[in-house]
């Protein structure tokens, strides 16, 4: 760090609801964001009031196991902590969240008010998809015009192998296996949130990225027998989606009476898709298919090696640039949605 310069990092993430009466609401922005709902703006705004009005009570039903409100904003906060400590003199972290608070406009007022020399988007979506990087981006970037925020701004888009990332991957996936161990040889399912066929078809490389991530981690264990698959959780509604799907890989482990570790291979902290869906939904189908054992592997969370990588991420990014903050392009071009970052 050279001279006084002041660094802004925000750290983006999808946000969630706090208490029962946010769900609904929380529910109505996500599903009135055009990168979930690609329909014209009039028809997604009834059908983003009428798909909240429908899923609310389910969705409550499944925070009120938690407490009556998710835990990811207090993670985030613990992790923007973790990061500003690794970062050191110089650098404040802040929290935007895409559908709930604190939203894009409320840390931009709080980023101006610190006045930074500038500022480093870095969404907690270690690989890049549309529906998520880019629409947080995008978000940021029209509510820091429409502030008046004029910092030179770097944007990381993703960093779906980067080192301190999978390292703190494969350290909880090699705690996991050896408890798993203790009854047969375990099959790690590196499970990530799912997507439907089309929006990969467009070019989203979102899939491509996850597959790659789980090639690393299972690189980095270093066991050339090890037993893995990529599959993918949280599917909903009637399109086709992405797979093999989490709940088949569960069931097939079921029959091979193989013991099982799941890996949120996506996700880095704790929320309803892990605490919920994995820990008490899908235990609850590997206990019914039979599976001898069922380890979940926590998110990586404030695993030092996780911060350290994001740290490292921060202290490259170049102003404007994208794909693992150092401007050089990592998909294949096949890929193309992965530009949207640029023009958000």
């Amino acid at each position: 760090m050279m001279g006084t310069e002041r660094v802004a990092v925000v750290l983006l993430n999808l946000g969630a609801p706090d208490r029962q009466d946010a769900v609904r609401p929380f529910l109505k922005n996500m599903f009135s964001d055009p990168a979930i709902l690609s329909v014209p703006g009039v028809v997604r705004f009834f059908l983003a009031r009428l798909i909240s009005t429908l899923r609310a009570k389910k969705a409550r039903a499944i925070y009120a196991r938690l407490g009556g409100g998710s835990p990811l904003l207090p993670n985030t906060r613990a992790q923007a902590e973790a990061l500003e400590a690794a970062l050191g003199p110089g650098h404040r972290v802040f929290v935007a969240m895409r559908y709930w608070h604190p939203r894009a406009a409320e840390t931009v007022a709080q980023v101006k008010a610190y006045a930074p020399d500038r500022v480093v988007l870095l969404p907690l979506y270690p690989q890049f998809s549309s529906a998520t990087t880019a629409s947080s981006i995008k978000e940021w970037r029209d509510m820091a015009r429409r502030s008046g925020l004029d910092r030179p701004t770097a944007a990381i888009c993703c960093y779906p192998a980067e080192d301190g990332w999978i390292g703190a991957q494969a350290d909880l996936v090699r705690r996991a296996r050896a408890e798993a161990a203790r009854a047969g040889r375990p099959r790690v399912l590196f499970s990530a949130h799912g997507l439907p066929k089309k929006v990969i078809a467009a070019g989203d490389p979102y899939q491509w990225q996850v597959e790659r991530t789980a090639a690393a981690v299972a690189a980095r264990l270093g066991d050339s027998a090890l037993d893995w698959v990529v599959c993918y959780q949280s599917r909903v509604g009637p399109l086709e989606w992405i797979g093999p799907s989490t709940e088949d890989e569960i069931r097939r482990a079921g029959r091979d009476k193989a013991p099982v570790v799941v890996a949120p291979i996506a996700f880095v902290s704790e929320h309803s898709e892990t605490l919920v869906e994995l820990d008490e939904e899908y235990r609850h189908l590997a206990t019914e298919a039979g599976v001898p054992t069922f380890v979940r592997v926590p998110a990586v969370a404030t695993h030092p090696a996780f911060v350290n990588g994001l740290a490292a991420l921060v202290r490259g990014a170049r102003t404007n640039g994208v794909c693992a903050g150092d401007g050089a392009r990592i998909c294949p071009a096949a890929h193309g949605l992965c530009a949207m970052v640029a023009g958000a």
